[in-house]
């Protein structure tokens, strides 16, 4: 009964709607009632007036009405609200009966059939029993009726059936059953709603009428009923503005109430009723706030009125449904369009909710734990039966006086409420308010909350038994506390973790959750550690470990139980354990390996944190590859290895990455200390331009003759809450074989490195006279000198117009090697692998190309020499493909500008000459050797100018007559 007291009626909480009853519709074999029944009760859309139709036979017993009071003097009322009187309204006592008969006007036997319908009326009067309830007649006929007025026929027998059946003319109806049926009938449903609302309003008027016959002196109670009544009444009439002032002033009324320990329950469920209302309809009025300030006042004045000590749990479970209930009102306010905000939403009600659940929970298992409580099936019979009034007591209905009449019927009322709550599911009442409450905040984007609350569902599961639920949500939250580092919570989660793994018995979140307690970030107590240390050494042992001292005695057996049956069927014997996901609090987003080998007797603890770096971001192909791990022992012991390997992208150097010793050698790491060990090879010639990448690990802890424990880091290790992490590496960084003592957080990291091709040994110049004149066949002069220590084989020269300058630039510039040979538009801007032979060392080749521009403005030459060398690295023999550029930008010219102007004898300007312009001859004579330029006009004579000169320009020496 503690659980059915705290919950919400059915009736209260649906939205009231006028009830009407249908008679006289045989919905089974006549099929034109059943096409109207079918019209009234389908598809009840939004639009249509809220009505609640229900078909009840003609003869359909109505709830009997009680005998009107005259006086209320002697009158003290038993309780406050009936709990029959709600549904009674909604489902029992309609606003309106209908009575449905098949009849038209000009039907042959008229007088009979009026008769009969008269009949069927006077039987649903007498079965309401002077009800104010109203009765409405609907003639189902076949024909369309004409309009009113016009068919006389009709008008003299509808008054004639009216008389019969003592209605008014408002209470006839005319049904046609024609292809319009649905809006004849959705006619009658608006004439039906106006029928109720007069039911409705004639009812409160009722209500409202006994006030004058009440004092506040023994009618406090009525008082209340009364305001409800009314509110209630005016939801029916779908008059929800008046509903809610009549509900507040019933709240206000249900405060005022004395209360005591017999009554207190009783004020609280009524209060809990009204307050739902009032939040319902202010909501439904869009004024949320106002619904909210209601909710807060109304716990402000009941959570401390908790009443006995010894059903304080019943207390505690009235509050969880007050605001679980809140919760689902303002969770469809925001469904139905309402707006919530990330710091309001319906989730902190759920949170509250779940919080006073297990506030219940904790209060009966107080109960249980001070001793068993039994009671005979005759005394548990006593919560048997239905309560007249909300919020009273079984075994005391109607009694309103401070002390119980029967102080053993009070005792064992009480114990019978106990041992009814031993049995109640409390953490799936829990488990169901704390994940509606995650829905929410999920929804609302409140992470932190939702971790928050993740975590208690996972307790709650740990607590129902569900240890497989509860591991599943812990591990789920505890990647958001070791990113952010809260340790704290952390180690918290850890424990009850490491207890769901000891009672499933899963090895390897057993190892896991030992790993992780007994390191840097957990808080536990050295003590503990070393009891979490131990224990784990017995796993690896292929031991069963000590159950850990949360869990008691039952679960501890059966936790042993599956051990044992673990053990048994041969189960894995190798555990792989992503160490960045787990151990050290976070996750790293860049792939290393590492394999570590630990020695049993000395394993005490997490064993390692690891980072690791290529000494370089590039190396040359003819360089030795470089790259250092960087391990350090994060536990108060000692811990030895025999086995630490890097993986890398290549895996055909994952050979050279290994470390592994033999025997009883082991390397050994002492308490918070760091090691570096260092790990090189060569590169393949294939790989140059590519990039070599740390990518994964294995990692073994355990023996042959144990359980193996493989630990393995992504990429190169470390910790993204690492300060440094991600820094480049400095290309100068020393290399040492160990390095002790580091500072761990100034470590960084370099995942990856560039293979690149080896640097020639190669003396190039190039020697040119500029400027380029258009069109002039340009020499450039090339010399390379060999300053390798081998023969460089298979030199080839690229050489011509640089690639990616503008296009129209190799249309207008040619390449030849040639002098001799005249160039046109086939020759070619660029002369790609001009074999050139072999280079001895030391050895020294010219060559000379020309170029060729037809257009002026600068250009860029490249000049490309590869060649193939073998060369030794760490005693391995490989041919390095070599590979030098040189690049010269070249600005070509127009050979010659002229200019002319005329002069007088006297060396002024003549400006005023009215005549044309005569032309200036350029021509090439050979008068001697070298060539020269001779400048003349033959037309200086004619205008009387004799005085005439001519220059020689002087060509470069080689030059060919054609560029002059």
């Amino acid at each position: 009964m503690a659980g059915l007291q705290c919950e919400l009626p059915s009736e209260l909480c649906c939205r009231p709607m006028a009830f009407v009853a249908l008679t006289g519709l045989d919905v089974v074999y006549n099929a034109v009632h059943r096409a109207v029944w079918d019209v009234f009760s389908a598809n009840r859309r939004t639009d249509r007036v809220p009505i609640s139709f229900k078909i009840l036979p003609g003869d359909h017993e109505y709830p009997k009405c009680r005998t009107k009071r005259t006086s209320y003097e002697w009158y003290i009322p038993k309780g406050i609200l009936k709990t029959t009187w709600m549904n009674k309204h909604l489902n029992e006592v309609p606003a309106l009966v209908v009575v449905f008969y098949e009849l038209d006007w000009d039907d042959q036997q008229w007088k009979e059939k009026q008769s009969e319908c008269a009949t069927k009326v006077e039987i649903v009067r007498s079965s309401l029993q002077s009800r104010n309830t109203k009765v409405a007649v609907v003639l189902i006929q076949k024909k369309t009726p004409l309009p009113p007025g016009e068919d006389l026929v009709a008008s003299e027998r509808a008054a004639a059936i009216c008389h019969a059946c003592d209605l008014s003319g408002k209470s006839l109806f005319v049904l046609p059953h024609t292809d319009h049926l649905v809006g004849y009938i959705i006619r009658l449903e608006n004439a039906f709603y106006e029928h109720a609302q007069t039911y409705y309003y004639n009812e409160i008027r009722r209500v409202k009428s006994h006030k004058e016959f009440l004092n506040k002196t023994t009618h406090q109670l009525l008082f209340v009923r009364h305001q409800f009544k009314i509110a209630f009444f005016s939801e029916l009439k779908q008059d929800t503005q008046n509903a809610l002032k009549h509900y507040r002033t019933a709240y206000s009324l249900v405060h005022e109430l004395r209360a005591h320990e017999s009554n207190m329950l009783e004020i609280k469920t009524l209060a809990g009723f009204i307050n739902y209302k009032v939040c319902r309809l202010c909501f439904q009025h869009n004024t949320p706030l106002d619904g909210i300030s209601q909710f807060r006042k109304h716990i402000d004045l009941c959570k401390k009125n908790i009443g006995s000590a010894e059903l304080a749990f019943e207390h505690a479970a009235w509050m969880a449904k007050q605001f679980q209930s809140f919760g689902e009102l303002f969770d469809d306010a925001i469904k139905l369009g309402l707006a919530a905000i990330q710091t309001q939403n319906p989730g902190f009600y759920y949170q509250q909710a779940a919080y006073y659940s297990q506030e219940r929970k904790r209060l009966a298992h107080q109960l249980s734990q001070a001793g068993a409580i039994y009671l005979s099936s005759d005394a548990m019979d006593i919560l048997n039966g239905g309560l007249d009034y909300y919020g009273q007591r079984p075994w005391r209905q109607g009694h309103q006086s401070i002390d119980p009449p029967d102080q053993d019927k009070e005792r064992k009322g009480i114990l019978a409420l106990q041992v009814n709550e031993r049995d109640v599911p409390h953490s799936e009442l829990i488990l169901t308010l704390l994940s509606n409450a995650v829905a929410q905040f999920k929804k609302y984007k409140c992470p932190r909350m939702k971790s928050h609350l993740m975590v208690q569902m996972g307790e709650e599961y740990y607590h129902a038994q569900d240890y497989a639920k509860a591991l599943k949500l812990l591990e789920y939250v505890m990647c958001d506390f070791r990113t952010e580092r809260w340790c704290g919570i952390q180690t918290a989660i850890l424990t009850t973790a490491l207890q769901c793994a000891y009672l499933m018995a899963s090895v390897k979140h057993y190892i896991i959750f030992c790993m992780e307690l007994m390191g840097r970030a957990s808080t536990l107590k050295k003590e503990q550690k070393s009891r979490i240390g131990e224990n784990l050494m017995q796993v690896l042992k292929n031991k069963i470990p000590d159950p850990e001292p949360q869990c008691d005695q039952f679960s501890a057996n059966a936790g042993r139980s599956l051990w044992n049956q673990f053990m048994a069927s041969g189960g894995s014997d190798e555990v792989i354990i992503d160490v960045q996901d787990y151990v050290p609090f976070s996750s790293s987003c860049i792939p290393v390996s590492l394999i570590v080998c630990t020695d049993l007797h000395l394993f005490s603890d997490r064993p390692l944190q690891c980072k690791a770096k290529f000494q370089s971001p590039s190396f040359h192909v003819d360089e030795v590859i470089r790259l250092q791990v960087f391990v350090k022992a994060d536990c108060p012991h000692p811990v030895s290895f025999s086995k630490l390997a890097v993986s890398l992208s290549n895996q055909e150097y994952n050979q050279w990455c290994v470390l592994e010793t033999s025997g009883q050698e082991r390397e050994t790491l002492l308490p918070g200390k760091s090691k570096c060990y260092n790990f090189s090879f060569v590169a393949k010639t294939r790989d140059v331009g590519k990039k070599i990448e740390m990518t994964g690990v294995e990692i073994m802890i355990g023996s042959g003759s144990g359980r193996c424990v493989f630990l393995r880091w992504r990429g190169a290790g470390g910790d993204v809450a690492t300060s440094h992490e991600f820094m480049p590496s400095n290309r100068s960084s020393c290399f040492h074989d160990v390095k002790e003592d580091l500072d761990w957080d100034f470590i960084t990291i370099v995942q990856n490195t560039m293979i690149i091709s080896r640097v020639p040994k190669l003396y190039v110049e190039l020697s040119h006279q500029p400027p380029a004149l258009c069109n002039e066949m340009y020499p450039i002069h090339f010399t390379v000198q060999s300053l390798e220590e081998a023969v460089a084989k298979d030199v080839k020269l690229t050489a011509g117009l640089n690639p990616g300058q503008d296009a129209n630039l190799s249309q207008t510039t040619h390449v030849t090697l040639d002098n001799s040979k005249t160039y046109d538009d086939t020759t070619p801007p660029l002369l790609p692998d001009i074999l050139l032979g072999n280079l001895n060392p030391g050895e020294k080749l010219n060559r000379c190309v020309y170029v060729i521009c037809s257009t002026t403005g600068p250009r860029l030459f490249l000049f490309h020499i590869s060649y193939n060398i073998d060369v030794t690295v760490d005693g391995q023999q490989i041919e390095c493909k070599c590979q030098k550029d040189e690049t010269v930008t070249i600005e070509t010219l127009v050979p010659f500008e002229v200019s002319a102007s005329f002069l007088s004898t006297k060396f002024e300007p003549l400006e005023q000459i009215a005549m044309d312009i005569p032309f200036l001859m350029l021509t090439a004579v050979q008068s001697s050797s070298p060539w020269a330029l001779i400048l003349t006009s033959s037309s200086l004579q004619s205008i009387g100018i004799t005085n005439t000169r001519h220059h020689e320009f002087q060509l470069r020496d080689g030059a060919s007559p054609y560029t002059s």
